[in-house]
């Protein structure tokens, strides 16, 4: 989920993971017709074909490939369900598992620091080190109090405190300054600190409800602590995203995998378990927040990778730009099912 703008970091990451060869999550059952999957049959299978399509651009599965070249142009929805159903199968895998959500938030910023305006957009510093520092064995470069001590004379931008830290667990954002200007902020890497999520020790501290820790709630809960209690919260999970900034082209961002991530249709997952340009079927019901849509069963492509993303049953799906995705992503805390589409080219 960390929404890599910068192409050289997508590539690389896309390499690295391409090297590895992921594990095998384990098959909970015999195949299943994609007729016979739960949701199917309300499934929007035109826009399921934009996770193929996705999925085509990355992947080294030679069977998909064989399948790319035959995708219908401009299919209507039984061409599309047609299509998919004559060249795919469904594998379940292992048991139930989490979806989460995902965004590129769009938030103000300015050129210097004024107001509520007083948290720096870092770059990448000239002494951290090249690689992986989430590696076993590497020990991380600061955590996120010892870096937000230090002065900021190179800043970026400056932001408010909460939005700042929302736009790293996001892993990049769009900034929007008061003269009109947009730029991304886009991963430049990272301080190797392991993501703690903040929600569980707010519920724990009695600070927000149980069902009430949605993205939304915690970052208004933020604002109106902001100062050293918001501050101490936000401590709690020691990882840092530096950036770059680049020109907000008003597309969706670039994946870990490399290529474009469709809103809506592409997900986050370990690449341990899962390779980049998989398909995958989303069973996702029974969510936790309030006011959250019921489920989610849909096509989606293994785009992306994330901090938080660990294990074979998980999935951060991709929602696309702007506060209303954002309100969105922010519900998602799903029990969670997959199964891996694979194509029928060869048994």
């Amino acid at each position: 989920m960390w929404l890599k703008g910068l192409a050289a970091f997508a590539i690389t990451a896309f390499a690295v993971a391409a090297c590895a060869q992921p594990l095998e999550p384990p098959s909970s059952g015999t195949d299943v017709r994609l007729s016979d999957m739960p949701g199917w049959s309300t499934e929007d299978h035109v826009a399921a074909l934009r996770a193929v399509r996705a999925a085509c651009v990355v992947t080294r599965d030679t069977r998909l490939r064989s399948l790319c070249a035959n995708i219908p142009d401009n299919p209507g929805e039984d061409t599309a369900r047609s299509f998919l159903e004559a060249n795919f199968r469904a594998v379940p895998l292992g048991e139930a598992g989490r979806l989460t959500g995902y965004f590129m938030p769009v938030y103000d910023a300015k050129h210097v620091r004024e107001g509520d305006f007083t948290a720096p957009v870092r770059p990448r510093p000239e002494d951290l080190p090249l690689g992986d520092l989430s590696s076993a064995g590497r020990e991380a470069y600061a955590d996120r109090a010892a870096i937000e001590a230090r002065p900021a004379p190179d800043a970026l931008a400056w932001m408010r405190p909460e939005d700042l830290f929302f736009m790293q667990i996001q892993g990049a954002g769009v900034l929007a300054f008061p003269d009109g200007a947009r730029a991304k902020a886009v991963f430049a890497g990272s301080n190797g600190a392991p993501f703690v999520g903040v929600a569980a020790p707010m519920r724990t501290q009695g600070l927000l409800a149980d069902q009430d820790t949605s993205a939304e709630a915690i970052h208004a809960w933020l604002v109106h602590h902001r100062g050293s209690e918001a501050q101490a919260i936000m401590d709690l999970d020691p990882r840092y995203i530096f950036y770059g900034l680049t020109v907000d082209d008003g597309l969706d961002p670039f994946g870990a995998a490399g290529s474009r991530l469709p809103a809506g249709r592409a997900v986050a997952v370990d690449p341990a378990f899962h390779a980049m340009g998989e398909l995958l079927w989303l069973d996702a019901d029974t969510p936790s927040l309030v006011g959250a849509f019921p489920a989610y069963r849909r096509l989606a492509a293994a785009l992306d990778t994330g901090g938080a993303i660990k294990g074979p049953m998980r999935a951060d799906l991709y929602l696309g730009r702007g506060p209303a995705a954002g309100e969105e992503a922010g519900r998602i805390r799903h029990a969670l099912s997959l199964y891996r589409l694979v194509p029928r080219a060869i048994p």
